[in-house]
């Protein structure tokens, strides 16, 4: 390293992704800069609020399982490491069609990994949790490591070890641009130059402005959030009794929410949200009319949360890609770069194990997850 390159790595972007990384690089004993446009904790992208479903048995493909299996562990850990409390392991009902992609996809990624599960009817549903009234087409499967996180939570403690640990992050500090320079890069912002050997590209929805030059085929899409309050029997919808759930309410769609929280009990429909070409042209106000078909899809499993007053919401950015999977792969252009991003509305859990392998591809140039699958030229 020159005397003009002061870090071993930049990471672009301090969400879910870019803290986990930070915190990574700096545990290794890497000199790290992390740079964010934005302040700490700010609800603008898609690391805020109150909750992030974490779920073992995964639905979407059972390539994820290992990934999250990792990230339980490292979630743990960073516990342990921040005194913080980060996850709530309270089981998760994935609810659906016997033959629908939620059912069907779960018993998938349960037998190809061995993983436990309990597949129950409406009425053992019913018995174990009260709140629960599934119409009688439908069946649920019991993933018991199924929970939630506290994700503005996470972000902190990532960012607390990494700085313990020597790293440096910077909030309210945009990056104007970043360039090649030899076998490195250099970051200006508008502070100045700033030069590394390596450069770390987590953006979230602002990936598609950082890397232009790929045209990524990326959709930053609107996800409205609602906090409901329902009336009757509280205990039926605290943690001990209500655990995360996705719904699959009709081929393809789902909604999904979590237990009673502080803020109420949070639910949402999965994707179909408004899309644009900016994430700074998306609209942040939500209407009353949102809700309804929030109420549609929650009416065969919980008739009562269905009707339950708002008591308040949220916009949440996705970024997605055009298979709904991952971006993890080094810029085909410039091997001194790694870019992470677009994690289609489900990546929130996996960051802990994500920023593991950043820092592992980083400092080793291996993974010990088959990441593949994330490569930016698949399209």
């Amino acid at each position: 390293m020159t005397d003009r390159q002061s870090y071993n790595a930049i990471v672009l972007g301090l969400g879910a992704m870019g803290s986990a990384t930070l915190c990574q690089l700096a545990l290794r004993g890497w000199r790290v800069l992390g740079l964010e446009q934005f302040s700490q904790g700010h609800s603008l992208g898609s690391s805020h609020g109150d909750s992030r479903i974490i779920r073992e048995t995964y639905f979407e493909h059972p390539l994820y399982v290992p990934i999250v299996r990792r990230a339980h562990d490292l979630w743990r850990e960073l516990e342990d490491r921040s005194g913080a409390t980060l996850m709530t392991i309270n089981g998760g009902l994935m609810i659906g069609p016997p033959d629908g992609i939620v059912v069907s996809g779960t018993l998938r990624s349960a037998s190809e990994h061995g993983l436990p599960y309990e597949l129950l009817t409406p009425e053992a549903i019913r018995d174990r949790f009260p709140a629960f009234r599934l119409d009688d087409d439908l069946v649920a499967v019991l993933d018991p490591r199924a929970g939630y996180l506290d994700p503005e939570a996470c972000n902190r403690a990532h960012i607390d070890v990494a700085r313990e640990a020597g790293a440096e992050a910077r909030f309210n500090e945009p990056v104007q641009e970043w360039m090649p320079d030899g076998e490195g890069v250099r970051v200006t912002t508008p502070n100045g130059n700033y030069f590394a050997d390596r450069l770390v590209i987590a953006g979230g929805a602002w990936s598609a402005e950082l890397l232009r030059d790929l045209q990524l085929p990326l959709t930053v899409e609107r996800q409205s959030v609602f906090w409901l309050e329902p009336d009757g029997d509280a205990d039926q919808f605290d943690r001990a009794q209500f655990p995360i759930y996705a719904h699959e309410f009709k081929p393809g769609s789902i909604c999904y929410g979590f237990p009673r929280l502080p803020r109420g009990v949070k639910a949402s429909v999965m994707h179909g949200g408004e899309t644009s070409e900016h994430p700074d042209q998306v609209r942040r106000t939500i209407e009353e009319r949102e809700v309804g078909p929030l109420r549609e899809a929650l009416r065969p499993i919980l008739p009562e949360l269905a009707q339950a007053p708002v008591r308040e919401t949220s916009v949440c950015l996705f970024t997605n890609t055009p298979d709904r999977d991952f971006i993890v792969d080094f810029h085909p252009g410039y091997p001194q770069v790694l870019v992470s991003s677009a994690c289609s509305g489900h990546g929130f859990k996996f960051a802990s194990a994500l920023g593991e392998a950043h820092a592992d591809l980083l400092t080793t140039g291996a993974a010990r997850f088959d990441l593949s699958p994330f490569r930016i030229d698949r399209w």
